[in-house]
Parts: C-alpha cells; sequence; structure tokens
C-alpha cells in the first residue's frame, strides 16, 4: 500500500488490478475501465491491463481499439492461449476469418488439449464453408470434454444446414442430456424438428421449456410459430431484446456471410424516391440495430435518429457516429409518442419482420410523417414451401425461425387504410438463409 499526499491510502498497481477484475466481472465496467485506464495513463504497460482493457472495450462495440489493445498485450505476452483465442473471438465477430484462423491455431498450439479452442475453430470453419473440418473440430471438442453442450449444439446446427436432420437431432439431445435447461439447444431442436414435419414433437420441446421456464419469452414466442399457441400480433419486447442482445456482437459479421441486402435495398430506394442526397431532411430509421442503414442516409439528412428495443444493438450503432440521437424504445409506442409531422422519412429494414399485425405501426408512421413524407421498409413474403395455405385472413403468419412474414395485397391494404399510398412495391431477395433466398418486399409508400 501507498499513501496519497495528505493521508489517504491508494491501493498498488496489483491491488487496483484485482479490484478492476473484479468489478469487470460484475458489469461494473465504468469503474473497471477507469482503473484499467488510469494504470496505463501512470506508465504500467502491463499485459493484463492492456488485454483486459481491450475484452471490456469489445464488450462495449469498439472493435478495433479492443483489437490494438489485446494485439499489444500479446506483443508483451504472446505465451497466454486464452489471449490468443479472445483475439480470434473478436476477429470472428468483425468477419476477419483469416486472421481469426490463425489466432485459434496459436491458442491450440499452446493448449491442443483444450476443447473450448476447437470448439470455436468450429465455428470459423463453418464460417469458412469448410464443413467437414468444422464437424471433426467439433467432435474433438466433445470428445476432451463429453459434457460439452455448446459443441454439440454446434455441430447438430451444423448437420441442420447440412441437411443430416436425424444426425442433428442426435447431436441436440446430446447436448439437452448434459445440460437439460441449455436455451439454445432447445430453440434449435424445435426448430430442427418443425424443419422435419415434426410439428408435435417441436411443440412438446417448446412447452416442456416454458413448463422449466414459465416466463421464457423465446419459449413461448417459438411455441406460438409451432401451432401450440395463440400466435401474438408483434414479437414481445422481451423476446426481441433477448434475441438481438444475445448477437449484437457478432451481428454485422454473419450478416455480410449472408449476403444481406436490406441496408442497401432500402438506400437505393431512398434515392429512387428523393434524388439526390441535399442534407436537408429529418430522417427516423426505425430499428436502426447496429446502424448498417445510418451511413447510408446520413448524406440525406439534417436531422438523423436511430430507435431500437436492443441496447445491444444501439451499443454497436453508436461508434458510427452518424446518427444525431439513439433512442431505446419499442417503435410503436415511440412513433406514438413522436411530435406529429416531424419527420420526412422514415426508414425500416428489417424490423417490420417481427411485426404481424402491421396496421398500428402504419398509423403512428403516417402520424409522424410529413404531408408528401415517404415510410421505406421491408418485409419477408409469405414462403409457399412452408405455408402452402397462404398467410390466411390476418394477412402474416409466424415462421418457426421466429419472424413474420406477409401477404402483399394485405400490406398494401393495410397501408391505404392508414392513409399512406405505396408508390413502389417490389419483390427482392433479401439475403440467404440454410443455403436459400429469402424472398420479401421493398415498399415505398407516401403520405397524402
Amino acid at each position: 500500500m501507498t499513501r496519497r499526499p495528505g493521508g489517504g491510502v491508494e491501493a498498488d498497481p496489483a491491488q487496483a488490478m484485482g479490484i478492476a477484475l473484479a468489478w469487470h466481472r460484475e458489469g461494473r465496467l465504468d469503474a473497471a475501465e477507469a482503473i484499467y485506464r488510469n494504470l496505463l495513463d501512470h506508465g504500467l504497460r502491463d499485459a493484463n491491463v492492456l488485454h483486459f482493457l481491450g475484452v471490456l472495450t469489445h464488450q462495449r462495440g469498439r472493435a478495433r481499439e479492443a483489437l490494438a489493445l489485446m494485439r499489444d498485450s500479446l506483443a508483451l505476452d504472446p505465451t497466454v492461449a486464452d489471449w490468443h483465442s479472445n483475439i480470434g473471438n473478436v476477429l470472428l465477430e468483425t468477419g476477419q476469418l483469416d486472421a481469426a484462423a490463425a489466432a485459434y491455431r496459436q491458442a491450440l498450439a499452446l493448449r491442443p488439449d483444450h476443447p473450448a479452442f476447437h470448439n470455436n475453430l468450429g465455428v470459423l470453419l463453418r464460417e469458412q464453408n469448410r464443413p467437414e473440418d468444422a464437424e471433426r473440430a467439433y467432435l474433438r471438442a466433445v470428445e476432451l470434454a463429453p459434457d460439452y453442450s455448446d459443441a454439440y449444439s454446434n455441430c447438430a446446427s451444423l448437420y441442420q444446414a447440412l441437411g443430416r436432420g436425424e444426425d442433428s437431432l442426435r447431436m441436440f439431445w446430446q447436448a439437452l442430456l448434459h445440460s437439460p435447461r441449455h436455451s439454445r439447444s432447445r430453440r434449435l431442436l424445435g426448430l430442427a424438428l418443425f424443419n422435419l414435419g415434426r410439428l408435435e414433437e417441436a411443440a412438446a420441446v417448446y412447452r416442456q421449456w416454458l413448463e422449466d421456464e414459465p416466463g421464457n419469452v423465446q419459449a413461448r414466442h417459438h411455441l406460438a410459430a409451432c401451432g401450440g399457441a395463440e400466435v401474438p400480433e408483434r414479437a414481445a419486447d422481451g423476446y426481441v431484446e433477448e434475441v438481438f442482445d444475445g448477437f449484437a456482437n457478432s451481428f454485422d459479421a454473419k450478416l455480410a456471410l449472408l449476403h444481406y441486402r436490406a441496408p442497401e435495398l432500402v438506400a437505393g430506394q431512398v434515392a429512387a424516391c428523393l434524388g439526390e442526397p441535399r442534407a436537408a431532411l429529418d430522417i427516423l430509421d426505425a430499428g436502426c440495430g447496429t446502424g448498417l442503414c445510418g451511413p447510408l442516409l446520413a448524406p440525406y439528412a439534417r436531422d438523423l435518429e436511430g430507435v431500437d428495443l436492443s441496447a445491444g444493438m444501439l451499443a454497436k450503432a453508436e461508434p458510427r457516429q452518424v446518427y444525431h440521437r439513439l433512442v431505446k424504445a419499442e417503435l410503436t409506442a415511440f412513433l406514438q409518442e413522436s411530435e406529429p409531422a416531424s419527420r420526412d422519412l422514415i426508414v425500416s429494414a428489417d424490423t417490420l419482420c417481427y411485426f404481424g399485425r402491421l396496421a398500428p405501426v402504419f398509423a403512428a408512421a403516417q402520424a409522424t410523417l410529413r404531408p408528401g413524407g415517404w415510410l421505406i421498409f421491408t418485409l419477408e413474403a409469405v414462403d409457399r414451401a412452408l405455408h402452402a395455405q397462404g398467410a390466411g385472413p390476418e394477412g402474416f403468419v409466424l415462421n418457426p425461425h421466429g419472424r413474420y412474414s406477409h401477404d402483399g395485397a394485405a400490406v398494401r391494404r393495410d397501408l391505404e387504410g392508414a392513409g399512406l399510398e405505396p408508390v413502389t412495391f417490389d419483390s427482392v431477395h433479401l439475403r440467404e438463409e440454410n443455403a436459400r433466398p429469402v424472398l420479401g418486399w421493398l415498399v415505398a409508400a407516401r403520405r397524402h
């Protein structure tokens, strides 16, 4: 211990680092970051400080800064296998697949029998479209740790994507045998059963999940998708928050691998409707997520606001520094509470697929738009392979993956009923999923 001038007690660097790590583990990120940075500011160029500040910085959505700090830590001490794996995780989440592979292999060179490293490598190899190598990595992980539910679940998901339905079910059951309340395995097992046409068994998985966890929003939502409960008019707030907070870190990279096109489609439609950008419009990015649309909209905006229900997504959008404001709120309620006739343009890329009934959000958008203002959005179209009977009188269906798809005629009806004129209504390819195109609608509607 050292003494401050005036008699106060100051922790020595080792004690300070211990406090920072404890606070970091507890989620007290502001306090932990302040200590890490204070130690660096006072000349302590320590590999542990650099690495764990990098981990914290990544948690806050600043991947580039995190990678620089983690690389600095490895330059000082390249012998810590977990650190190579951690940097591999950040590289994977940011889509730098070759660099991630090198990091995971370095981790394995230092600790070849660490099951988590093999599992992480399997995830990376699958993203590189090397399914046989990914399978070997997952199987090695469960050979080393026979109760490793994450690796069983990842292997099961791989088998499902490869069309190996029975192998997929076997691995999901192994995951649940070792961790009966493994949420991801329960969700994906139900989806696998649904895709094999075993709807009653899928519903039974979700019912059991609800019995074990009566308040679980994912179990309730997916049970409704299987026909085992009443279909809600939109996904519950808790479901949306849980799903998107859970994969905010890897969202952009995963969508890139799925050839995700919604932001570019929306931006192209904005250009077609509004012409050359003049930085003169008041714009709302409705369901902004990580802000993929933000840089595309900014040239048109005098004021650009983003709203989303996921705090994790908003944390990723903030570093883009293109939004004047970012707000955490449910979309319809936010629009209903907005100043009437206050915006020239509202865009929504891949957000309204979490709404079944669209009339309320269309009405709220119409009230928020100025006369002549535009609403431009994407939706998923009803997949006739899954729903041969179509969308029914409601105009929408809830799919087993948890998103809604819509009938085009019903969408037009709801727009017109809200006082919005559908000017363009194009069939588009939004992205790929399980090696199949996801078809949808790109719509531009104008307030009368």
